[in-house]
């Protein structure tokens, strides 16, 4: 689950992590106001959307407007504002559609000294988070992992123990900090390690750490993702969720059960197991084509399942064909076939219907669709079931 930046900051705050201040506003007006409030000669109007890249995005239609912008007076927090809400922003992350704001950050400005990177994340082959920490800040860390790798740095600690005094110490070190600032740093590395383990997050980032003039660590953005499995522990994040922000379709799915990811493509994918259906988009981009989604529905997936998983599926314009690719282990291939039967009684496909089956009862299931009168392509093989589809998406 992904929650804004000025909610990420509130929980920062609240462990006491260094943080600006700042005032959320939903209009131009409450925008100018906040600005007032803040006291301050400069502060920064930034667009709240569930993407990163905001400073670098611009507005669909508007392109000389930033989604994160300096002001100096009420009244240009005013303009600015008027000019972000309720428009749609494009960055990096969100596709050419963009992403709608419907609120902004008016945070107060700070004197730079330098930009810095910080983030936590799990790392699977240690079974430990890890810290990293990077001189590059305000750059891309996957573009800094890609070509300077040698400018991260890497503290692995333990959830019960916590980041260590002299972990941050040899950091403070490696990154030339003054002496004098590695008391800041120590509570503001050591509290964002904190905030990662007691809130079950899957990443939790600053990007730029900004250290001040004054020799102090701030949080000038931060990103806060948490593991949705654990959020049953976590009542006061989930009401920090805005399903404005999240995909109808994905959310739909979620509440039948389903793994399902929306992409960009034309080809809907409906398959049982997480690296079966990664496979499928392999072969499929493979053979010249574009899957429309990611959906796993998983080993026990019964008929009402499967139903909705093809409205999910069909309710997506962009959807020219779709494969089926199952795997019957402890689904069986006769049950699968009898949902797709009563689906498509059910749902009506409106595009060509690729399926492969393969595993236990195959051929039972095989014989099942043969007989069902439904208009369907049967597959032999993962290459014939792409390679179909893909034809079939193209109408050939």
């Amino acid at each position: 689950m992904k929650i804004h930046e000025f909610q990420a900051k509130q929980i920062l705050r609240e462990a006491g992590v260094a943080v600006l201040r700042g005032q959320v506003a939903r209009t131009a007006e409450e925008a100018a106001q906040a600005f007032a409030s803040l006291g301050k000669p400069v502060a920064v109007v930034k667009a709240q959307i569930h993407a990163g890249g905001r400073g670098k995005g611009t507005v669909l239609g508007d392109s000389a407007q930033r989604g994160v912008q300096l002001v100096r007076s009420a009244d240009e927090a005013r303009e600015v504002a008027s000019r972000l809400l309720g428009k749609k922003l494009v960055t990096i992350q969100t596709g050419p559609e963009g992403q709608t704001v419907r609120q902004v950050l008016v945070e107060e400005g700070c004197n730079i000294a330098r930009e810095l990177y910080v983030g936590v994340v799990l790392d699977r082959s240690a079974a430990m988070p890890v810290l990293m920490v990077s001189s590059e800040g305000g750059v891309e860390i996957e573009k800094v992992a890609a070509e300077t790798p040698e400018k991260i740095l890497k503290e692995h600690f333990h959830p019960n123990v916590g980041l260590h005094s002299y972990q941050v110490r040899k950091l403070c070190a490696a990154l030339g900090l003054p002496a004098a600032s590695v008391a800041s740093a120590e509570r503001f590395l050591q509290g964002l390690c904190r905030v990662f383990y007691q809130f079950d997050c899957s990443l939790a980032e600053i990007n730029p750490l900004v250290l001040t003039a004054d020799g102090e660590l701030v949080a000038l953005d931060a990103k806060i993702t948490f593991d949705d499995n654990a959020l049953f522990r976590h009542p006061d994040v989930v009401a920090f969720r805005d399903v404005s922000e999240e995909e109808p379709s994905e959310m739909r799915a979620a509440e039948a059960g389903l793994s399902y990811v929306k992409l960009h493509g034309n080809i809907g994918c409906l398959v049982n197991g997480a690296g079966l259906a990664m496979s499928t988009m392999d072969m499929i981009k493979l053979h010249g084509g574009e899957p429309a989604n990611f959906l796993d529905v998983g080993g026990g997936a019964d008929t009402k399942q499967v139903t909705e998983a093809f409205r999910i599926l069909l309710s997506d314009p962009n959807v020219k064909a779709v494969l089926v690719n199952i795997f019957g282990g402890i689904m069986r291939c006769t049950t699968i076939a009898a949902a797709l039967i009563e689906s498509y009684k059910t749902v009506g496909f409106n595009v060509p219907l690729v399926v492969r089956l393969e595993g236990t009862e195959v051929a039972e299931g095989k014989r099942i669709l043969a007989e069902s009168g439904v208009d369907i392509l049967t597959a032999d093989g993962m290459t014939d079931a792409a390679q179909k589809v893909v034809a079939a998406a193209k109408g050939a």
